[in-house]
């Protein structure tokens, strides 16, 4: 099984520092809907299971998943800001720091694995969003690398969906 898209990520680079970019990364990056969260549910979940297959697959796409997190680290922090795991609240003017309340801790393997496509499709969606917003070729053509291996986490799950429910 492959946990990420074959195409190269882009160079890393912003035409020019811009706060209002980076606070819109910063969901992308420790949002309720962010890699932060991706990779801990996935951490979470692959220790929590006994299944290996699901268990060392939730494992790999939380190494993609890292890969994202130092990605979009790096861009805000050259658009000017720190990547912490904080993003603005919305409409208020203050950070709000990321939290485990937002992991599911369920332990059955198809709720898990379901809820884990909706999280996939919410973050594609963010992104979507974003580069709607962004107008920096740089940024844009990074999240759109993004999208791509959220997709191919989308096909991952799905297919081990299917097996584990051929296996009941």
């Amino acid at each position: 099984m492959e946990y990420q898209a074959h195409e190269a990520y882009p160079k890393l680079a912003c035409e020019k520092k811009n706060l209002y970019y980076a606070s819109l990364l910063l969901e992308d990056y420790a949002g309720a809907i962010s890699e932060e969260t991706a990779v801990n549910q996935y951490i979470y979940q692959s220790l929590a299971i006994k299944e290996t297959e699901v268990a060392e697959a939730l494992k790999n796409i939380a190494i993609v998943e890292m890969k994202h997190l130092e990605y979009l680290g790096k861009t805000i922090t050259m658009l000017g800001a720190k990547p912490k795991f904080k993003t603005l609240a919305k409409q208020q003017n203050y950070l709000v720091p990321w939290t485990s309340k937002v992991i599911n801790y369920s332990t059955n393997i198809l709720d898990f694995l379901e809820y884990n496509i909706r999280l996939e499709y919410l973050a594609i969606k963010n992104y979507q969003k974003h580069i709607k917003l962004i107008n920096d070729s740089y940024i844009k053509n990074l999240l759109k690398r993004i999208i791509k291996d959220e997709e191919k986490h989308i096909e991952c799950f799905k297919e081990l969906m299917a097996k584990i429910a051929k296996e009941m």
